[in-house]
């Protein structure tokens, strides 16, 4: 094939700076040159255009000239002597005609002549290969890294570039050097002088690259020879560099293997032109200014034809299927390749398979063999609604459609059903999966959660006690319309989910009927194994969620944030588990006394104008009850409690909502609205009882039901959650904590007091997490004895468990525990008021105390909150305001307020 070049983005010009800042090697010669120009040289500058061998050359040229040498820029005319003093510096020698090259070649071989030469990788005829061979070894210059990249940025912008700059630039143009120039240029010319300084800024980058400047790359691209735009076309539309591929697809001829030979040839000449990186890669600067340049019909020829040969050797159509979404493509070929595509986008968890799955209809795909997938991909993109209704679609025409199909959607079904709050119906779906199966009662493991969820605890234990069928030539995968084997059961091979669906339904069954610590560790390692498995989302829960529920049950709220965090990370469970997860981070939050976080938290899985599915709005409403209700805000509880009536209705019950449900029974009482829960309640202790009561499950539920009941003032019904609970004490530590402190609050409704034993009890139930119910319990005793003494320690105990939790949010206010104030009156002394904290302040006027009474008072709390808040009394904080009204001189509540503003910096109201 006849050498042919092609002229590069720039025509082989760059700047100074950029050449040295990108090539270390490049500012060493310079360096050396500059110190001692009189030295023979013998230089071979290779790189593609752009690169800045022209550059590096008249500079190399300039220094030469300042030290006094000749230099000749090219070779004399016909034969005329060549100078030996002289340094010859000649540009672009891979473009010399045949007679040059030969002199140059005579003058090579004389090693003390000073030559300085420049050239592309490509082409190179053997004879000046050979020459150059014994000039030097060549100074080859290469792309720009990151540094480079910032040198050049921060030369056009006369400042330092940001990250996000450096790094689009670097990322758009493969760090060519006459690309990052020219993306440089258009970026500065597209905002303006005015608005330079934005484009060093976080934040100041368009969207996307100068309209201007892909015209110009396009337009310069499509100048090129006519194979050679064809490569670079077909590599920006997706193409892999493979002459498998190419070959073909370029219409090449392939025989003897000169089609591969061909490719080689058109890959390395584009890459001398500077259009490809050095690893053969076309910079994604260039390939949407080629693809913007391709006509519309060129493109979708292209296409299809690629689709085609990738469809015929079983390659990756992904790319471009994606392509050809917005072209309108139809036609059963079409089809089939949207159909590929959808299937690899399913296989990486990426959202565009159900995009791709509806141009396949479009294209006239029968809708029915492929609504299970849709059902898959609409599950993994988070739209459960199209994930129902296409699994559901399935479902009604069972009889028409293949047993894989149907097995997938029936998974699809159950796992949205689940996550709707119907883990019963969910169940039922994997029941009838498995009535199905050969041989019938065997369905997937991953029912043993709903199972369990449900009360059917027999049903659970006999799928786990089953012997594994055996796999062999009549395995059911290789069964034409039967169902595929059951994971980890039927000769199912031991993939990452199998292991994961068994490892949740025994680390469920162990929440239950085992060990805790077993079961947590079961269901930890469950999702450290789906963290690179997509088909999470089709899972009734995530096993990230159950392991956080089984550890906040076990008092290891460490363990639990630990999991969750690394789901959320991960994004286990995809789209439809991300809300639901940090919801259980907020409720981890809640116990650990950290409110704001706790908030935080829920804002951002709930945010405005966003509707959450019923299992996950439950959560969401218990939690923000639960917020409301530690802040002593009874004006927010009333329209949290409004939020959680509409969530109660349309969630039944089931194992893994008992504490939500506990905390909503609390505040049901509080607001003497029990009937909206107490028949949930009812069927939560049949629940338990299915399941033998187990501790770990049952006691949290005992405990909001021990609280529920102080406050409605009946002693006997607290009297019997504090027995059960300590029946319970035996399950976890975490239930052995509430059981101690069970006690204690029962004794509080007599104001009877055991200081030391409370101080003790509420020590405990700050240890596994509750560190909120700590203080309370603690700061609520001490209200109530009659000990001087014991009241001073109980307080202090008090406000060390609420400082002690994370982010040192303002202590919730806790729950009066029985009785009207005024009827609290009566059954015991007010306290006198409470010792300083600290001497006054720097200021002379406040104490500490005084100042946290000072900004409770300006954010309108009431005397009983703001003692409840600071775990003193009202006439305590009635007090504090007396001294500070005298101490400031104010003569009236304005004056006060006014003067208190100045003090602590509260803003105006």
């Amino acid at each position: 094939m006849a050498a042919r070049t092609s002229a590069g983005p720039d025509q082989d010009r760059t700047e100074p700076d950029g050449v040295l800042a990108g090539a270390p090697v490049a500012r060493r010669l310079y360096r050396e040159v500059v110190a001692d120009p009189q030295v023979p040289r013998r230089v071979d500058v290779v790189a593609p255009a752009g690169h800045g061998k022209s550059v590096l050359l008249e500079t190399l040229a300039a220094v030469y000239r300042a030290a006094g040498c000749e230099v000749l820029r090219s070779l004399p005319a016909g034969d005329a002597p060549v100078d030996p003093a002289a340094v010859l510096v000649v540009d672009d020698v891979h473009l010399l005609p045949a007679a040059e090259v030969r002199r140059l070649c005579a003058l090579s071989s004389d090693p003390e002549r000073r030559l300085v030469v420049a050239h592309r990788p490509w082409p190179l005829e053997p004879e000046l290969a050979a020459a150059l061979a014994v000039v030097a070894s060549p100074l080859v210059l290469g792309a720009l890294d990151r540094t480079g990249v910032a040198a050049r940025a921060a030369r056009l912008l006369r400042e330092r570039p940001s990250a996000p700059l450096v790094d689009r630039v670097l990322q758009q143009t493969g760090g060519l050097p006459a690309l990052v120039d020219r993306l440089l240029a258009a970026l500065l010319e597209q905002v303006g002088p005015a608005d330079r300084a934005r484009l060093g800024q976080p934040g100041g980058l368009p969207d996307e690259p100068p309209a201007a400047l892909l015209q110009q790359l396009g337009y310069a691209a499509y100048g090129l020879e006519r194979r050679v735009r064809e490569l670079l076309v077909a590599l920006a539309l997706g193409a892999p560099r493979d002459a498998e591929v190419l070959v073909p697809l370029l219409g090449l001829a392939d025989a003897a293997g000169g089609g591969i030979d061909e490719v080689e040839e058109l890959v390395e000449e584009a890459r001398a032109g500077g259009y490809l990186t050095a690893e053969g890669k076309l910079p994604p600067l260039l390939a949407t200014s080629i693809v913007r340049r391709t006509p519309a019909a060129r493109r979708l020829e292209l296409r299809r034809t690629l689709a085609e040969i990738e469809l015929d050797r079983g390659g990756s159509v992904l790319a471009v299927a994606r392509g050809m979404l917005d072209t309108e493509a139809s036609g059963a070929r079409a089809a089939e390749v949207f159909v590929a595509g959808a299937g690899e986008a399913v296989r990486t968890g990426s959202v565009l398979a159900g995009k791709l799955y509806e141009a396949a209809v479009r294209a006239g795909a029968p809708a029915l063999p492929l609504a299970a997938r849709r059902a898959e991909a609409a599950m993994l993109a988070g739209d459960l609604d199209l994930a129902l209704a296409q699994a559901d679609h399935v479902l009604s025409a069972v009889d028409e459609v293949d047993t894989e199909d149907a097995v997938r959607a029936g998974t699809v079904a159950a796992a949205v059903l689940a996550h709707r709050g119907l883990l019963g119906r969910s169940a039922e779906l994997y029941r009838w999966m498995g009535a199905a199966a050969e041989p019938p009662g065997q369905p997937a493991l991953l029912a043993i959660p709903a199972l369990i969820g449900t009360g059917a605890l027999d049903e659970a234990r006999a799928l786990l006690t089953r012997p594994p069928a055996p796999a062999g030539p009549g395995d059911l995968a290789s069964a034409p319309g039967r169902l595929p084997p059951v994971p980890g059961r039927l000769g199912r091979p031991p993939t990452l989910l199998a292991s994961a669906e068994e490892l949740m339904g025994k680390g469920v069954y162990d929440s239950v009927a085992g060990s805790p610590t077993a079961a947590l560790s079961q269901l930890a390692r469950a999702a450290a194994l789906l963290e690179a498995s997509n088909r999470a989302a089709l899972l009734p829960d995530t096993p990230a969620a159950l392991a956080a529920l089984v550890a906040v049950h076990c008092g290891e709220l460490d363990v639990a944030q630990s999991v969750l965090e690394r789901a959320v990370q991960v994004r286990l469970g995809g789209k439809a588990a991300a809300a639901r997860h940090r919801l259980l981070l907020g409720w981890i939050a809640l116990f650990r006394g950290s409110t704001t976080a706790a908030r935080s938290l829920l804002a951002a899985a709930s945010p405005a104008g966003t509707r959450l599915e019923p299992r996950d709005e439950l959560l969401a409403a218990a939690l923000e009850v639960a917020l409301t209700r530690r802040a002593g805000d009874l004006a927010s509880l009333m329209p949290a409690w409004g939020r959680a009536r509409a969530a109660i209705v349309q969630h039944p019950v089931d194992l893994f909502v008992l504490q939500p449900l506990g905390e909503l029974a609390i505040a049901a009482t509080r607001l003497r609205e029990t009937s909206w829960v107490r028949p949930h309640l009812d069927e939560a202790a049949a629940l338990l009882a299915r399941l033998g009561d187990p501790a770990l499950w049952s006691a949290p539920l005992r405990w909001s039901e021990l609280h529920a009941a102080i406050l409605a003032e009946n002693r006997e019904a607290a009297q019997r959650h504090a027995m059960a609970l300590e029946a319970a004490a035996g399950g976890s530590r975490y239930a052995a904590a509430m059981a101690t402190a069970a006690p204690h609050w029962v004794r509080l409704m007599d104001s009877d007091v055991d200081p030391e034993a409370v101080e003790a009890a509420a020590r405990g139930l700050h240890a596994v997490g509750l560190s909120w119910e700590g203080g309370k319990l603690a700061g609520q005793a001490a209200i109530r004895t009659r000990d001087r003494k014991a009241m001073s320690a109980l307080l202090g105990c008090a406000r060390a468990l609420q400082s002690s939790g994370p982010a040192a949010a303002p202590a919730p206010q806790a729950d009066t525990p029985t009785g009207s104030p005024d009827e609290q009156a009566k059954t015991r002394p007010a306290p006198a008021p409470e010792p300083e904290a600290a001497e006054e302040g720097s200021d002379g006027q406040l104490s500490d105390r005084e100042r946290e009474v000072a900004a409770l008072v300006l954010e309108g709390l009431t005397y009983k909150q703001i003692g409840e808040q600071l775990f003193i009394s009202a006439k305590t904080v009635e007090h504090h305001v007396a001294r500070m009204r005298q101490r400031l001189g104010s003569n009236s509540r304005g004056e006060l307020f006014a003067h208190l503003r100045q003090i602590v910096g509260h803003p105006e109201s």
